[in-house]
């Protein structure tokens, strides 16, 4: 990897990696980072060109981003970890799981998906207007260019078939809000066709973590407690 990420971690025992969404950074799970930490080590990190995580040279697309937090784990000599995504994180954190489901202890997706048809029109198209006006701009401007690659990820990306769910294994916890930004029936498409999933639909928007986090700590709590099929 051309760089290194920035992160956050407290706690012990099981490690727990926590990756944010789009434009964000791992301060977005401040009700998750102290809640998680009594019991796991909490490991939240700064995607590739986000927070305090330097841009570097490589692709910026979610598999780059999946890469990197493999050759992050192989640095923290994590042979297997706990993964909580949300939004963009939960597209990188089931890319990695596809690509490498031995690496996976257990898998939250909270507000993924697997192509932009599955975000609502009303979020979406500003976001496509908002792509292409950066892009025009791009060449004369550095925060154009920012701007642009930073929406083109949720223009271009991610493009995950939902038959290749099939194979992936790991349980899987699959979380949103009733008022998600994610269409509540691309949400079950992904459940579906995960072979071992739960799906919790908990009050709230895109960002139940940070707003409702009591419900949304309690649900993950669940899910990890589960003891093992």
């Amino acid at each position: 990897m051309d760089i290194k990420l920035h992160f956050t971690e407290k706690g012990a025992g099981e490690p727990l990696i926590l990756l944010h969404g789009n434009g964000e950074s791992s301060e977005y799970f401040i009700h998750q980072i102290g809640y998680f930490s009594s019991k796991y080590r909490v490991i939240a990190v700064d995607t590739r060109g986000h927070g305090r995580s330097p841009r570097g040279s490589a692709a910026f697309t979610i598999r780059q981003f999946a890469e990197d937090l493999l050759c992050f784990m192989d640095e923290q000599e994590m042979k297997e970890a706990n993964l909580l995504g949300f939004s963009d994180g939960g597209n990188i954190a089931l890319m990695f799981a596809l690509k490498y489901p031995e690496r996976v202890k257990r898998l939250i997706l909270n507000g993924a998906n697997l192509n932009a048809k599955g975000v609502r029109p009303s979020v979406q198209i500003p976001i496509e207007i908002g792509y292409r006006i950066a892009s025009l701009f791009a060449k004369r401007s550095r925060e154009a260019r920012i701007n642009a690659e930073i929406l083109g990820l949720m223009v271009k990306e991610p493009r995950i078939d939902p038959g290749e769910l099939g194979r992936l294994r790991v349980r899987t916890l699959v979380i949103a809000g009733q008022k998600d930004m994610i269409k509540q029936s691309h949400t079950e498409l992904i459940y579906k066709s995960l072979p071992d999933a739960r799906l919790a639909i908990i009050p709230g928007d895109h960002f139940i973590a940070g707003k409702n986090p009591e419900a949304f700590n309690r649900t993950v709590e669940k899910f990890l407690n589960e003891n093992p099929a």
